[in-house]
């Protein structure tokens, strides 16, 4: 029996149990204290309260100096979940859509064989990060002194990764995941009467050509080489057939992987802006947050990693990065390390991530387990 096998069931159990009491970012407070307990019996020093529900679980081992922190999130999302299954969330309009239940489960059972058989000289710090969700909690963590109370030479998260096959797992040197930058923008007539569009300001008008300019960006204003996106995935405006509405709201989401990138786009979105102004004599204002930057592993540990993987499971380099965003990348910015993806595909066309009848596969949980703890004893080698 390998020292991995007696702790799956709990794991399992606990898994379920925390997907069925789902909880949002910054208030994973059962959650939280769930896993502070998992790792005070598992006898590791643990701090709670970090980044506001964040919680560090530290283990050391042997006189090495050496430090590395490996992180989950624990977070859940404001969906209603579709699943029917047993352990179905029973919060209504909250799920773990996006497999956090199972990432939480994954670094708690690492802790337990690293703490029973360490294999390593150094420091482990185990993070357990909230609000990934889009609410910055990993920022939070680390402006709360993360990484000055424990120090991480190098820091590794692993995300499940529905479109890969269950137990692959795979990374990239470089751009992983995109730069987040969501938009609003308020176009603001007089408003009037429909049936006498020559006294009034057509805001409607305005936003239907905003909208179409919008989506000549990418194609016309970054260079062919360079990937990134741009949606328009809200449009706000009247309420009566016969009224021109005095405003709309046209919002949206930019992802790129270039800051030089990035920068062109939000310049060119406002400059379409005033020529919106001037054809159609409205006022626009742009309100573009660039809340999440791109996740960016460093050269080294992505290569390690993938080595590390090799020996665990069936290892990729992933051939592009995702659109999709990710806040580790606030810790990739403080410290050099690497996001994983590890498979979890089961049948043709699994459920992805965020999708209301998504759940996480527990059969890749040994392999999650033994890609954190291969990962601590090689970072920590005697």
């Amino acid at each position: 029996m390998n020292e991995i096998t007696p702790l799956l069931a709990p794991l399992v159990a606990l898994r379920r149990d925390i997907h069925a009491r789902p909880e949002l970012g910054f208030a994973e407070h059962g959650t939280a204290a769930r896993i502070a307990k998992v790792l005070r019996e598992t006898g590791l020093e643990v701090h709670e309260g970090i980044g506001g529900t964040g919680v560090v679980g530290v283990l050391r081992a042997g006189n090495g100096p050496r430090t590395l922190g490996l992180r989950a999130d624990m977070d859940a999302l404001p969906i209603e979940e579709r699943t029917g299954l047993a352990w179905q969330s029973t919060v209504p309009g909250c799920f773990h859509g996006c497999g956090h239940d199972g990432h939480v489960a994954m670094l708690l059972g690492a802790a337990q064989v690293l703490a029973r058989d360490p294999q390593f000289s150094g420091t482990v710090h185990f993070i357990f990060q909230p609000a990934e969700e889009g609410l910055g909690g990993a920022r939070a963590m680390i402006e709360d002194g993360l990484f000055e109370r424990f120090d991480c030479e190098r820091v590794y998260a692993l995300h499940n990764w529905p479109a890969l096959p269950a137990g692959t797992i795979a990374t990239r040197p470089g751009p992983i995941m995109g730069a987040a930058d969501k938009f609003a923008i308020e176009i603001v007539g007089r408003g009037g009467h429909a049936a006498l569009p020559h006294d009034t300001p057509d805001t409607i008008l305005a936003a239907a050509s905003l909208v179409q300019q919008l989506n000549t960006v990418i194609g016309r204003d970054v260079p062919p080489s360079a990937n990134a996106v741009l949606s328009v995935t809200e449009i706000h405006g009247g309420h009566a057939h016969n009224v021109l509405p005095a405003s709309v709201r046209v919002g949206g989401t930019v992802r790129s992987f270039d800051p030089a990138v990035q920068d062109r786009i939000e310049e060119r979105m406002r400059q379409i802006l005033r020529g919106i102004e001037a054809s159609f004599e409205i006022t626009a204002t742009l309100d573009y947050d660039r809340y999440y930057p791109a996740t960016i592993n460093d050269t080294q540990a992505a290569h390690d990693a993938l080595t590390i993987a090799a020996n665990v499971g069936e290892a990729l380099l992933a051939p592009e990065p995702a659109a999709t965003s990710e806040d580790f990348s606030f810790m990739l910015q403080q410290r050099p390390g690497a996001y994983l993806w590890l498979g979890q595909g089961r049948g043709e066309n699994p459920p992805p991530l965020h999708n209301p009848h998504y759940d996480f596969n527990d059969d890749v949980m040994e392999t999650g387990i033994r890609l954190h703890v291969a990962l601590a004893r090689h970072w920590l080698a005697d």
